[in-house]
Order: C-alpha cells, then sequence, then structure tokens
C-alpha cells in the first residue's frame, strides 16, 4: 500500500483530511450511499488499497476473481504507476438498491470519464460495473 498521510488532503478532494473522509471506509466503515463507495474506492486506489476495492468489488464485475493474489498485484501495480491528480462528480442517481455515478478522474495517463452501476448486496454497496 502506499504510504498516504492520515492528515493529507483525501484524494477524493473533499477538502477535508484523508483521516476524516476517505480512510473511515478504507478502515471499515460502510459508505452510507453509491457516491461515498465511489469516491473511497478513487481513494483507495490513490493511497494503493487493493483490499478494499476487492472487498467493494460486486461479484458480477468482470474483473472479479477468486485469485486475490493476481488482483491484489494487478491493482497495486496500476495504483503503484499511475498519478491520481483529481476527481470530479459530474452525475449522482441514487437508488435504493442501485445507484449510478459519473465521474471524471484525472490520472497521470491522462482523464477517464466513467458512468458506474453500484448495487447494494447484503445492505453495503459495491461496484457493479462501469462504462467508459
Amino acid at each position: 500500500m502506499k504510504k498516504l498521510s492520515l492528515n493529507a488532503p483525501c484524494p477524493c478532494r473533499s477538502n477535508q483530511k484523508y483521516k476524516k473522509c476517505c480512510a473511515i471506509y478504507h478502515k471499515g466503515a460502510l459508505p452510507k450511499n453509491a457516491l461515498l463507495l465511489m469516491k473511497s474506492r478513487y481513494s483507495a486506489y490513490a493511497a494503493g488499497d487493493s483490499k478494499y476495492i476487492i472487498k467493494t468489488t460486486h461479484p458480477n464485475n468482470p474483473d472479479y476473481t477468486a485469485d486475490t493474489k493476481s488482483w491484489k498485484e494487478s491493482i497495486n501495480a496500476f495504483s503503484k504507476h499511475t498519478q491520481f491528480l483529481g476527481l470530479e462528480i459530474l452525475e449522482f442517481i441514487d437508488g435504493e438498491e442501485e445507484a449510478f455515478v459519473t465521474f471524471k478522474a484525472k490520472l497521470s495517463s491522462g482523464d477517464m470519464v466513467e458512468k458506474s452501476r453500484f448495487l447494494k448486496l447484503e445492505n453495503r454497496w459495491v461496484y457493479e460495473s462501469g462504462v467508459v
């Protein structure tokens, strides 16, 4: 995992310190909606927290695999070789069991715009899929 100071600004650009924002979810608190989950996943990538990414991915996701060792290595390699330069939320469609977040992630490799689909699974939000 990358060393991200708890007192650093949160990578999700909330204008809060990491320890008061996404770190609480990385340590086990459940995001109350899909938007908070999406922001915390972006921050987890920035922090190199592959365990959180895996834990918050729906089993139907194409990246989901039982081979967590190689999955973690893939996430860690992406996080290590990518600078996470900003996050902009373009749209949030909230729902009780399904929600969508469209965002622009500014990465060292270029901007990425995605419409992400989130589902509630066992009373917690998880990332199901995304269209870039």
